[in-house]
C-alpha cells in the first residue's frame, strides 16, 4: 500500500498525525516515535526494511488493510540513522513532545531535527575530517558559495566568477557532501554533482532573516556574501531546529591568500589520500599527521588543501617550528599536555546544540585541566598567541559532575554530593532505605513477637512485611497489617507506616533523577556562555599542535627550513619525495631541482620507471610543504612563493561522461593554460600521448611554446617525444634534463638520477622485459624496432618561428602573412586535427617563401 493511495478520511488520529507530518517532510524518512520505538510507515517502511534488512510488518490505521510498517528500538536509533545518512538519505526525527502518562488523548509529536550528510553532530563523523555542508547561490553573473561545519562551528564564504566548470571544481575539491542551491542554478551543475560526484543536492531559495544569527554575517560589506550566507543558514536552522549559536562569524575566503590547485592536482600529488586505494595511509597527510589532537589533524588537512601565500605568516610558522626543535624538552612537555586535550571544537558544538552527555563535560574538564600548563609552555616558547585557561569553568565541572556518571541523562548519578542541598537531602532519604528496613524489621519483631518476620522490597510490590505461614496466627488486628501477596510458604503484608515511607523513598528517587537532570542542564547553560572563548582556545591549540607535528617530522627526517625569495629561482639541493623515501626498501636517490631566473621550463626525458613522475611530484610537494609552514626534504631549498599549481600526471579516462584519455588531457591542459600566471607551477607528464604520434608531438610542442612565450610559469614537462629536445636551441628559457640509466648486456639499470641534457633513445622494450613479457615477444619487438630505425623514421620538429613574440630588435615594416594567419586562431579552441592541418598548411606556406 502506497501513501498516495490512502483515503485519509478513514485514517486513525495517530496515522493522520503522521500523514500531516510527512506532507511537510516529503524528501525525508520519518522516524516516528511511538512509546519505546521509532516506527516508519508506507513507502518509508518498505524502503527502510529493504535497506536495513528489517522485518516489514503492518499496523492497523483505520483502513481495511494494514499499512506497511517497520520499527527500531528508540535507544538504538543512532546506528540506523547513520547507515541511512551514509547512503544519501535524509532522516527526520519525530519525537513525543508530551509525557504520555500525563496526557489525555493523542500525544503531540513534532520533528525535532533532520539528519543529513552535512548536518551531523554525533560522534559517528570522522574526527580527523571536517564535515561541511555548503550552498551555491547563483546570481546569474557570478556564484556565491558558503560552507559550514556544524560540528565545529566554522563558517566560510566566497564569491566565484566563471563558468559552471569552476563551481563544480570548487565543490569537488573541498569534498562537500551536501550542497543547497537556489532555483536559478544551472540544472547541468546539479546533474553533474548528483550523478558524477554523489553530492546530496537540495534546491530551495528561502533566506533566513532571524536576527539571532545576524552576528555571523553582520561584518560583511558585500551584500552578495550576506545573501549567500542567509541562504545556507535558512537550511541549517530549519533542519537542525536547536540552538546553533556555536556557529562562528563567517570568514571570507580570498583566493589570493592561498596557493590554489584543483581536485586533479590534489589526487595526482596524493596529498590527502592515495590514488590507488583512496586511503589516508601513504599520503602526505599521513606522513605529516603527528598531531596529538583531532583539532590539530583537521587543521593540518585544511592547510594541506589551502597552503598560504603570505610570506610573513609562512616565516612566522618556520620560526616556531625551529624553536620547538631547539627547545625539544619543552616540546615533549607540550606533547604530553596535548595528549589530555579532547576535541574542544566538537565538544562545544554538542554542548551548545544540546545533544551532549556527562562524558562530554568530563572530557571538557580534562581538557581544561591541561590549559594552564599549555599556556605556561607557550609563554616559555615565546609563542605569539595566548590562551585563556577558564579556571572558573574547570572549577565548576570539578565540583559538580560525577567522574563515573552514566552516558544517559535520565539514570541519576550525574551530580556530586555537596553541590546542591536539596539533592543531598533527597539522596540521604534514598540511601537511608536500607537502614529503614533494618530498623523497622527490628521494631516489628519486638512489637509482634514474630521472630522470623522480615521487611523487604521488590520493584513490583514495593516494600512489604513477610511472615511465614506457621506464624500468621500471631498477627493481631491492632497491628494494622493488610495482606498484599500470598506465597507458597509465607504471606506478605503492608502497613500505613510502611506505605508512607515507601512513597517518600520512591518519590525521592524520582525527584533525584529529575533534579539531577535540571542541575546538569543548568551547568550546560553556564558552560555555553564560554563557547566563543573555548573556540578561540581551540584555534590556538590546533595551530600549535600542527606546528609541533611539523617539528617532529622535520627532526625525524632531516628536513630543512626553506629560504623564500622574491626572485623566480628554484634551487632544491638533494631534494626527495617525502612519502616515497619513507616506504622505499632501498635507499632513496636524491636529486637537485634547479631553475634559475633564465630557466622557466625543464623538459624531462628518460625511460619509463626511471623516476620522471616522482621527480616532478616531489617538486610540487616540497612547494606545498614549504607554503604550509613545514620544513622540506632537501639539503637546502630556495624557492619563490607560488600562487597556483597545475598538474597533468597519469593517464585516465572519464568513463562517466564518456571522455577519452586524450580529451581529459586536453581539458586539463586548457585549464592550466587559461588560469596559470607567471607565478604558477605547472607539471605536465607526457602530455599528448593519448593521440597519434604526429598529433601528440605537435600539440606538445605548441603547448610548450605557449607556456614559454605567453605564460612564463615555472614548468616541468616530461615527454617521450625525444624530438622535442631540439627546442632548447630555440626557446631560450627551456632547459633539457634527463633521468639516467645504464644499458648493458641487453638489460637496463635505472639510476634515478637527474642529469643535464637530453636522451634520444627510449627503453620501452627493456622495461617490457623487466615486466617478464615472453622472451619471444621481446625478441620480435627488438627486430621490429631495428627495422624502423634502419628506415630512419624520425619525426622532424618544427623550430619556433616567432609565433608568440617578436625579437626586441625586430621592426614591423610590413605585415607578415603567416603572422596574420596566427592572429586569427585560438589554439585552445582548435581540435587536434584542426591544429595538425593548420601546421601542415603553415609548413607549405613557409616553403613557398
Amino acid at each position: 500500500m502506497r501513501r498516495s493511495e490512502v483515503d485519509r478520511s478513514k485514517l486513525s488520529p495517530m496515522m493522520q498525525q503522521y500523514m500531516d507530518m510527512k506532507d511537510n517532510y516529503e524528501d525525508c524518512i520519518i522516524f516516528f516515535r511511538l512509546g519505546d520505538f521509532y516506527e516508519m510507515f508506507f513507502d518509508d517502511a518498505i524502503l527502510v526494511s529493504r535497506l536495513l534488512e528489517l522485518t516489514l510488518t503492518g499496523k492497523q490505521a483505520g483502513l481495511e488493510e494494514r499499512v506497511p510498517m517497520c520499527g527500531i528500538p528508540h535507544h538504538a536509533y543512532a546506528g540506523y540513522v547513520n547507515s541511512l545518512v551514509d547512503m544519501g538519505y535524509k532522516v527526520a526525527i519525530a519525537e513525543q513532545m508530551e509525557d504520555p502518562k500525563q496526557t489525555k488523548g493523542m500525544v503531540k509529536r513534532d520533528v525535532i531535527q533532520v539528519v543529513t550528510k552535512g548536518t551531523r553532530l554525533d560522534e559517528a563523523i570522522d574526527a580527523k575530517n571536517n564535515n561541511y555542508i555548503a550552498n551555491i547561490y547563483d546570481f546569474e553573473y557570478c556564484y556565491g558559495v558558503s560552507f559550514a561545519d556544524i560540528s565545529t562551528g566554522e563558517v566560510y564564504v566566497e564569491l566565484i566568477d566563471g563558468e559552471a566548470d569552476k563551481i563544480i571544481r570548487e565543490v569537488v575539491k573541498n569534498g562537500f557532501r551536501e550542497v543547497i542551491v537556489n532555483d536559478k542554478i544551472n540544472r547541468e551543475i546539479v546533474d553533474i554533482l548528483r550523478t558524477k560526484h554523489n553530492v546530496l543536492i537540495t534546491i530551495l531559495s528561502d533566506l533566513n532573516e532571524d536576527s539571532n544569527y545576524e552576528y555571523i554575517y553582520k561584518d560583511l560589506e558585500d551584500e552578495r556574501l550576506v545573501f549567500t550566507l542567509k541562504h545556507l543558514l535558512n537550511y541549517i536552522i530549519e533542519t537542525k531546529k536547536g540552538d546553533l549559536h556555536h556557529l562562528q562569524k563567517a570568514v571570507t575566503i580570498k583566493s589570493f591568500e592561498f596557493l590554489e590547485f584543483d581536485i586533479n592536482t590534489k589526487k595526482n600529488l596524493e596529498l590527502t589520500e592515495t590514488l590507488r586505494n583512496r586511503e589516508r595511509q601513504y599520503s602526505l597527510l599521513w606522513l605529516l599527521d603527528k598531531n596529538r589532537t583531532a583539532m590539530g589533524s583537521r587543521f593540518l588537512k585544511h592547510n594541506i588543501e589551502n597552503p598560504l601565500t603570505n610570506k610573513k605568516e609562512i616565516e612566522r610558522r618556520y620560526d616556531f617550528v625551529e624553536r620547538l626543535s631547539t627547545e625539544f624538552i619543552l616540546r615533549d612537555d607540550l606533547i604530553h599536555e596535548l595528549d589530555n586535550v579532547y576535541d574542544l571544537e566538537r565538544l562545544i558544538g554538542r554542548i551548545t546544540y544540546g545533544n551532549l552527555n556527562a562524558k562530554d563535560l568530563l572530557q571538557l574538564k580534562t581538557s581544561l585541566k591541561s590549559l594552564p600548563n599549555i599556556k605556561d609552555i607557550l609563554e616559555k616558547l615565546h609563542f605569539d598567541k595566548s590562551i585563556d585557561t577558564l579556571d572558573e569553568v574547570y572549577s565548576l565541572l570539578e565540583k559538580t559532575i560525577c567522574e563515573d556518571a552514566p552516558f544517559t541523562l535520565h539514570e541519576g548519578h550525574l551530580i556530586k554530593a555537596g553541590y546542591n542541598s536539596e539533592l543531598d537531602e533527597l539522596k540521604a532519604i534514598s540511601s537511608g532505605s536500607k537502614d529503614f528496613i533494618l530498623q523497622m524489621e527490628s521494631e516489628e519483631k519486638t512489637r509482634t513477637g514474630i521472630k522470623n518476620l522480615k521487611v523487604g522490597f521488590n520493584k513490583v510490590f514495593g516494600y512489604y512485611i513477610e511472615v511465614s505461614k506457621g506464624q500468621t496466627h500471631l498477627i493481631k488486628e491492632e497491628y494494622g497489617y493488610e495482606r498484599k501477596q500470598t506465597l507458597a510458604n509465607a504471606e506478605r503484608y503492608i502497613t500505613p507506616v510502611l506505605k508512607e515511607k515507601e512513597n517518600i523513598i520512591l518519590g525521592a528517587e524520582e525527584k533525584i533523577i529529575n533534579l539531577e537532570f535540571k542541575l546538569f542542564m543548568d551547568i550546560r547553560e553556564i558552560v555555553k556562555r564560554y563557547a566563543s572563548k573555548i573556540q578561540r582556545i581551540s584555534k590556538v591549540i590546533s595551530e600549535v599542535d600542527m606546528l609541533q607535528a611539523f617539528s617532529i617530522v622535520s627532526d625525524s627526517n632531516k628536513y630543512v627550513r626553506p629560504v623564500l625569495t622574491t626572485d623566480k629561482v628554484i634551487k632544491m639541493i638533494d631534494s626527495r619525495h617525502p612519502v616515497v623515501e619513507q616506504v622505499m626498501k632501498d635507499k632513496y636517490v636524491a636529486n637537485d631541482i634547479m631553475m634559475d631566473k633564465t630557466t622557466n621550463v625543464l623538459l624531462i626525458t628518460g625511460p619509463n620507471m626511471a623516476g620522471k613522475s616522482t621527480y616532478m611530484r616531489q617538486c610540487a610537494i616540497n612547494v606545498i610543504m614549504a607554503q604550509i609552514g613545514c620544513f622540506v626534504p632537501c639539503k637546502s631549498c630556495t624557492m619563490p612563493i607560488f600562487d597556483k599549481i597545475f598538474t597533468r600526471i597519469g593517464a585516465s579516462d572519464d568513463l562517466v561522461s564518456g571522455e577519452s584519455t586524450f580529451m581529459v588531457e586536453m581539458k586539463e591542459a586548457e585549464y592550466a593554460l587559461s588560469e596559470a600566471t607567471e607565478n604558477s607551477l605547472i607539471l605536465f607528464d607526457e602530455l599528448g600521448r593519448g593521440t597519434a604520434t604526429y598529433d601528440g608531438m605537435s600539440l606538445a610542442q605548441a603547448i610548450l611554446e605557449y607556456i614559454h612565450d605567453k605564460i612564463k610559469a615555472k614548468t616541468m614537462f616530461s615527454t617521450h617525444y625525444h624530438e622535442l629536445t631540439s627546442l632548447e636551441n630555440d626557446l631560450k628559457h627551456l632547459k633539457n634534463v634527463h633521468v639516467s640509466a645504464i644499458e648493458e648486456n641487453n638489460s637496463i639499470t635505472f639510476l634515478h638520477k637527474i642529469k643535464n641534457g637530453a636522451v634520444d633513445k627510449s627503453y620501452g622494450i627493456h622495461v617490457a622485459s623487466l615486466a617478464h613479457l615472453p622472451d619471444s615477444l621481446i625478441k620480435r619487438a627488438d627486430e621490429i624496432l631495428n627495422i624502423y630505425e634502419k628506415k630512419n623514421v624520425k619525426k622532424q620538429v618544427f623550430t619556433q618561428t616567432s609565433l608568440f613574440e617578436k625579437d626586441e630588435n625586430e621592426v614591423e615594416e610590413k605585415k607578415n602573412k603567416i603572422e596574420e594567419e596566427f592572429k586569427k586562431i585560438n589554439p585552445l579552441e582548435m581540435t587536434p586535427m584542426e591544429a595538425l592541418n593548420f601546421l601542415y598548411n603553415l609548413k607549405k606556406e613557409v616553403k613557398k617563401h
